[in-house]
């Protein structure tokens, strides 16, 4: 199975879960915005959770089928469309070779993901196939993608993708009945982010909590795979002690000596010298990862124990839609 970009869009780059295992040599991060919406377009045509996808930022892209495909794709950011045709999302697609296939902008978020069957053909690096832009390496030669790159399908398929290919293969474009329902597995307000407070949340004065509890933020211009800014009430310290630089992750929040508040996203460092007020909960990430720039969020206190069932909830939810998928196709 193989592709070529026709139009890469404003950044299109071969994301996965990220390389987990060389954040003490700094080494970020990186791996998808929303690994919600990843991991989905991964189950949806058969593949594992870590097989490398391509991320969409927000559309106006576009490539053609070189091969027969079996694709599938989830986010928030664009829709893909053949002609007058808008093909579904979550759910597997099966397109015959020659078919152009045209990204059209959604206006609900940012990132859409692309999967196709077996994963795409991405030599690993440090144990993960993303791209890390900043130190280019990774990914597709360690860059977005380009106009002409052609990307090329493992070629394994596993037991699943060869059934749902089976299935779906036609002289026209093809897909599923049913579908991943992702928005079921968000939460219903997907402008309110639960955090549990960070580790110098008791630097701040109380007015400063109130407000970061109670008042609208909003996500600045000046935001990025490495960090979102946060517009909205000063935070204020009431102690100025200087934080040895320390660990932080993506969904880390810091507060700048301006009193302004950074939120890490997949690309951001791996230390910091700036207090952490709070820390995104790992389930509320990928709703992060569909924020544009002038959206609004509300941040929710929760506690760390409550944090650690949301996130064994959701993974319980995505191992049974796995196995409910190994026991219709196996």
């Amino acid at each position: 199975m193989k592709i070529r970009i026709l139009k890469p869009g404003l950044l299109s780059t071969i994301q996965d879960m990220g390389r987990r295992h060389y954040l003490s040599q700094g080494v970020p991060l990186s791996g998808a915005m929303d690994s919600l919406s990843a991991r989905i377009a991964n189950k949806a045509v058969g593949n594992t959770d870590d097989q490398a996808v391509i991320e969409f930022t927000y559309a106006d892209a576009g490539f053609r089928a070189e091969t027969d495909l079996l694709i599938a794709y989830a986010g928030d950011g664009m829709r893909l469309q053949c002609a007058a045709q808008i093909l579904p999302p979550e759910r597997p697609v099966f397109i015959p070779a020659g078919t152009v296939i045209q990204l059209i902008h959604s206006s609900i978020g940012v990132h859409t993901y692309l999967s196709i069957a077996g994963g795409w053909e991405i030599p690993e690096v440090l144990g993960s196939r993303s791209t890390c832009l900043a130190a280019s390496f990774g990914g597709f030669k360690g860059r977005s993608l380009h106009a002409g790159d052609i990307l090329s399908g493992i070629g394994q398929l596993s037991a699943i993708s060869a059934s749902l290919l089976r299935i779906l293969k036609n002289e026209q474009i093809n897909f599923a009945k049913w579908s991943i329902p992702r928005q079921l597995i968000l939460p219903a307000n997907r402008k309110v982010i639960r955090v549990t407070p960070g580790t110098e949340a008791d630097w701040f004065n109380s007015q400063s909590i109130v407000d970061f509890f109670l008042a609208p933020y909003i996500l600045g211009r000046n935001s990025n795979r490495m960090g979102f800014r946060l517009e909205g009430p000063e935070i204020v310290r009431t102690k100025n002690d200087e934080l040895i630089s320390t660990a932080v992750t993506p969904g880390t929040i810091q507060v700048t000596g301006s009193g302004q508040m950074i939120l890490l996203m997949a690309d951001g460092q791996t230390t910091g010298g700036y207090p952490r007020i709070a820390q995104v909960a790992s389930v509320d990430l990928p709703l992060c990862g569909q924020l544009k720039p002038g959206d609004t969020v509300y941040f929710k206190e929760i506690s760390q124990r409550e944090a650690e069932v949301l996130y064994l909830k959701r993974e319980d939810e995505l191992s049974k839609l796995t196995t409910a998928l190994k026991s219709i196709f196996l």
